[in-house]
C-alpha cells in the first residue's frame, strides 16, 4: 500500500492542534499530529500501545508522573493504559504509532 500525504485529510482538534492519519492496516496505524506553540495533548490513557517520534519542535511530555522536555529526534514508549499527555513548548509536529488501531479516530474521518 502506498500513503501519499497530501491525500490524507487533516482533522482540526482545536486549540492549535490538527491531525492526519496517515496509514494503517492489521493492528498497526501512523498519525501525524502538528502543534501550535502553547498547544496542550491532555492527559490521558488508552489501552493501545503508543510510540511517538518527535520530527519538529519543543514539548513537555508527561509520562506516569515524569515530565520531560523532548525535541526533533527523540521517541517516546507509552505502554498500555499508562496516562500520558504533553505541552508544545515550540511548534512541532509528532508521528504516533499505535498498536492496535485506535478505530476511534477512523470513525471520525
Amino acid at each position: 500500500m502506498f500513503v501519499y500525504h497530501n491525500a490524507q485529510p487533516v482533522e482540526d482538534l482545536g486549540q492549535g492542534v490538527t491531525r492526519r492519519v496517515l496509514a494503517y492496516g492489521g493492528t498497526l496505524m501512523a498519525v501525524e499530529v502538528t502543534f501550535a506553540t502553547g498547544a496542550i495533548g491532555p492527559l490521558h490513557h488508552h489501552p493501545h500501545e503508543q510510540l511517538t517520534y518527535v520530527l519538529s519542535g519543543r514539548f513537555a511530555f508527561t509520562i506516569n508522573d515524569e515530565t520531560r522536555e523532548v525535541g526533533a529526534g527523540d521517541t517516546l514508549y507509552k505502554a498500555p493504559d499508562v496516562v500520558h499527555g504533553c505541552v508544545c513548548l515550540e511548534a512541532g509536529v509528532l508521528l504516533d504509532t499505535f498498536t492496535p488501531q485506535r478505530e476511534d479516530f477512523l470513525s471520525t474521518m
